[in-house]
């Protein structure tokens, strides 16, 4: 049995929280949680929330053991990109991609 849990739309680059979702995939909830406390990232924060709710999302199915839950997927997808333009030298415009990402967490009992 499995739980998903997804977060779209987040204001932080892909390329971060790929870092974070490595650092994480194949552990216990637990320990992936204690692990997230701890890591001095932006996206850290943003990665424990969502396998928080990927386990809020298991205990609904009464056939779950929560306390055997682990990480069985976490990827991140780019989303939609904020298009800004910044003065440069000479009169030219100069394109900033503000990126966005959708976080998804698959948990599931080993």
């Amino acid at each position: 049995m499995e739980a998903t849990a997804k977060a779209k739309f987040v204001r932080i680059s892909p390329r971060k929280v790929r870092l974070v979702a490595d650092a994480v995939r194949g552990m216990k909830v637990e320990e992936a949680l204690n692990k997230l406390k701890f890591t001095p990232k932006k996206a850290a924060g943003l990665m424990a929330k969502v396998i928080h709710s990927a386990a809020a999302n298991a205990t609904q199915n009464s056939s779950i053991d929560v306390d055997k839950l682990y990480v069985k997927v976490a990827f991140v997808d780019g989303g939609p990109s904020l298009k800004r333009w910044r003065p440069r030298a000479m009169g030219r415009a100069f394109s900033i991609r503000k990126r966005t990402s959708h976080i998804t967490v698959v948990v599931a009992e080993r």
